[in-house]
């Protein structure tokens, strides 16, 4: 059976073995084989004695969701429509709103909107609380369930009803549905040998993209290099250590896993053909930056590779393994977390940057304003941006510095002709 290991909530094919060891078996097959009757025994009242007759599969489908409802905020039951709702995010384009939600204390939570899609136009923020779909309250619902209801053909609207810090009351965002299709690379060059990368989702094809971009900038010139991982909800782990093997050392540890059974003990280490190790690098992040953008976040920090500018990342660090079953439908499972090299979790907690730097806040209830059209000019207003250009020049002071007493400290050097 193929299972999927997901970070964020994007999928990776592995395969993996749920089995535990038989003296565990063993022990808990009694107690499980009572519980398990007190189940269908339960399950045949409700059949022939509730009031309205309810199809079986819709009864066992209920029974399954509450199971996992009381574990955690990430696993959750499948439908078989829900389960191929899953497979197309790995694509990078899906009919749908462009966000990314998990649930924070039970309720429904924007991790980030991604740049360029309805939801992003319409205003949606960070952090902002969704109470409704559609009028229909998403207390108690699952995220899947939420997936489901705000995903649908191109064209047409549903209405999301948010609560944000600073609002006096819920607001009502009608946002029109469009074919989701994230452009998970762009790239500016900001002068003087400075080079700049945004990078808003890991999909299959994100290191690709940044490849071909890092190999432009690199017969540019390139000598500096600030990657933005703001607002980027994350994806998959795959993409995330392809990411980060680019900046650091051959064979260094980038991320592991650690889970109940041995399978979902697992560690990913660097081995790019090509890696930029030397250019001075700083990484933008914010509370919307998740999970895969956590984990390049982590593993630069950790190696001292680049300085970290922002604020505190959302903190989303444990790993989700779809599990498909026999009818279609799937398990969506919490079965580790992952750790930064040098062991730290991150799960509730985030990556705390080197430097914060608060972005000003939008006013609360009010449209995002349009983008302007000259991104370059965008990025002149952009306060953290501008944080991370004057460290990347303080950097590169240093390093001149460095160079120029290495230099003195070898003393003249005679030189003869042969």
């Amino acid at each position: 059976m193929k299972k999927a290991l997901v970070i964020g909530s994007l999928l990776v094919v592995l395969t993996l073995s749920l089995g535990g060891s038989a003296a565990s078996k063993a022990a808990g097959n009694g107690a499980t084989y009572e519980q398990l009757r007190l189940f269908t025994e339960v399950l045949s009242i409700v059949q022939n004695q509730y009031v309205d007759e309810v199809p079986s599969k819709d009864l066992i489908y209920s029974a399954i969701k509450g199971t996992l409802r009381g574990l955690d905020p990430h696993s959750a039951f499948l439908d078989p429509d829900s389960y191929k709702e899953m497979q197309v995010e790995t694509s990078g384009s899906f009919g749908g709103l462009g966000i990314e939600i998990t649930l924070k204390d039970d309720i429904l939570t924007v991790v980030s909107p991604i740049e360029g899609t309805p939801a992003y136009r319409a205003g949606l923020q960070t952090g902002d609380r969704i109470i409704k779909i559609d009028g229909l309250s998403t207390k108690d619902m699952q995220l899947p369930d939420a997936v489901k209801r705000m995903r649908g053909k191109p064209g047409t609207k549903v209405t999301i009803t948010v609560v944000r810090e600073g609002m006096t009351e819920p607001k009502d965002y009608e946002i029109t549905r469009e074919q989701i299709r994230v452009q998970s690379v762009r790239s500016h060059e900001l002068g003087d040998g400075i080079m700049y990368i945004k990078l808003r989702q890991f999909q299959e094809q994100s290191p690709h993209d940044l490849d071909t971009a890092l190999d432009k900038f690199a017969k540019n010139g390139m000598k500096a290099l600030i990657l933005d991982l703001r607002n980027n909800p994350g994806g998959l782990l795959t993409a995330a250590v392809e990411v980060s093997e680019k900046f650091v050392e051959d064979g260094k540890l980038v991320v592991y896993t650690e889970g109940r059974i041995r399978n979902q003990n697992m560690r990913f280490s660097a081995h790019a053909k090509k890696a930029y190790t030397q250019i001075p690098m700083v990484v933008l992040v914010n509370q919307g930056s998740a999970s895969a953008s956590e984990i390049v976040a982590g593993a630069l920090q950790d190696y001292q590779r680049a300085m970290i500018v922002g604020t505190q990342t959302f903190g989303k660090g444990s790993v989700q393994t779809i599990i498909p079953l026999s009818d279609g439908s799937g398990l969506r499972l919490t079965t580790a977390k992952y750790f930064t090299p040098k062991g730290r979790s991150i799960h509730g907690k985030g990556i705390a940057p080197d430097i914060v730097v608060e972005a000003p806040k939008e006013p609360a209830g009010k449209d995002r304003p349009l983008p302007n059209p000259d991104p370059l000019e965008e990025l002149k207003k952009d306060v953290q941006l501008q944080r991370a250009l004057d460290v990347i020049k303080t950097m590169r002071v240093m390093e001149q510095q460095q160079r120029s007493s290495a230099q003195s400290s070898q003393g003249p050097q005679t030189q003869s002709r042969q």
